[in-house]
């Protein structure tokens, strides 16, 4: 009978040692994988990014600030605005959501920046150039309005990286227009 407990308790020990190496061996995986970014580009120092759409005349190498909601006004008063607590173009999955003006303020970026926003069609350019001059290039696949208050747009796009453009419709800006762009390109900057 002794034995027999002896047996026993050695294999529960080898088990026990098997799962957590295992157990072990997937936590340094999951660590590593985190670690290096897991596929999508590092992400920079500096959360700065600027705006290129070629097909739009007033949005070349635009600033793009990062704003909380109570800011937004103020920022768009200047540029466009990363609306906080959407996604960034380095992390992969993500809907790095942007808004602008149609019309905007003379003299400063945001005069008409985004008065062309409807005129973009698939296949167009979209490009974000982040601080350390990685470039992420992205080609319009829909656009659509909304209504003011409806927040499902700055959701992530199940199995895309996108980048949306959001304006307010004209000419009584009642609704919301926006564009979506779904990332096909990233080149490392020298940053």
């Amino acid at each position: 009978m002794q034995r027999y407990r002896t047996r026993r308790s050695t294999v529960s020990r080898v088990l026990l040692l098997v799962v957590g190496v295992l157990v072990l061996a997937v936590g340094l995986g999951l660590l590593l994988y985190a670690l290096l970014g897991g596929g999508s580009a590092p992400a920079p120092q500096s959360k700065a990014l600027r705006l290129t759409v070629p097909d739009m005349r007033r949005v070349e190498n635009l600033p793009v600030y990062d704003a909380a909601p109570r800011g937004y006004e103020v920022a768009l008063r200047w540029s466009s605005v990363h609306v906080r607590g959407t996604g960034w173009p380095w992390q992969e999955g993500a809907n790095v959501y942007i808004a602008g003006h149609r019309l905007g303020y003379p003299g400063t970026r945001s005069w008409l920046v985004f008065r062309d926003l409807d005129k973009l069609k698939s296949g167009d350019e979209v490009i974000l150039t982040d601080a350390n001059g990685t470039r992420y290039t992205y080609e319009v696949f829909k656009e659509f309005t909304f209504g003011p208050y409806d927040e499902r747009v700055l959701e992530p796009v199940e199995g895309r990286s996108v980048v949306t453009l959001q304006s307010c419709t004209l000419p009584n800006y009642a609704r919301r227009i926006a564009v979506q762009a779904e990332l096909v390109d990233v080149t490392e900057g020298a940053g």
